[in-house]
């Protein structure tokens, strides 16, 4: 299952294949549940994630009030950039990872990925390359906090919702949507009204449909 999951998500790990074996040789398979959380802001990096399927949301909680607000996704054949770059610096971890969608993840202990690390120049490749996508994608969220008003941020963000999760309709809440963006339910109810009062969404029970 760990040779198929590396050929089919990871192509540019398994193109090596001194990598490629030890890779199958100390990683494990593991599957999570929606809501699942696999990271606590805080916390030590015990294993490296390299995501099969499903979706994992990546936050950053707030010291003072215990807000959340959304950095960036985790997708299928991606890993948590955060965690590599933590675990190098043997720092605890500066954000909290959940599983969105049920996942499967090719799991690697997190000693094992130093001494990748170490050994494989093709690692530090897709690292680095992985560390491009999400530096990118967290400067379309400081300009959307910066620059946006609400919103245009709220839509910005079903807008990805519905491009990851391939669908029109997103089920969720308005409570969970505050959640991600740091507001509150009060303030997220009156924003989806608005959206659809200009004509952007239909709001459903338990779920948004994007127009």
């Amino acid at each position: 299952m760990i040779t198929k999951a590396l050929d089919t998500y990871f192509p540019q790990l398994a193109k090596m294949p001194d990598l490629k074996a030890e890779l199958e040789d100390i990683c494990s398979i593991h599957t999570f549940e929606a809501g699942t959380v696999i990271l606590n802001q805080g916390a030590y990096i015990k294993v490296i994630p390299l995501l099969t399927s499903g979706l994992v949301k990546v936050y950053k909680v707030e010291a003072e009030n215990g807000n959340e607000v959304l950095l960036y996704y985790i997708k299928p054949g991606e890993s948590c950039v955060m965690s590599v770059t933590t675990l190098m610096k043997n720092n605890p971890s500066k954000v909290k990872a959940v599983i969105e969608e049920d996942a499967e993840i090719v799991v690697i202990p997190a000693n094992k990925a130093l001494e990748i690390a170490k050994k494989y120049p093709k690692w530090n490749e897709f690292i680095y390359d992985l560390f491009n996508l999400k530096f990118d994608e967290l400067l379309q969220v400081v300009e959307i906090l910066t620059f946006s008003n609400k919103d245009t941020r709220l839509l910005e963000y079903l807008k990805k919702e519905a491009m990851l999760k391939n669908s029109q309709i997103i089920h969720t809440t308005h409570q969970q949507i505050a959640y991600d963006l740091g507001s509150s339910r009060e303030v997220i109810s009156r924003l989806l009204k608005k959206l659809e009062q200009n004509g952007h969404v239909n709001l459903k029970q338990g779920a948004i449909e994007l127009i």
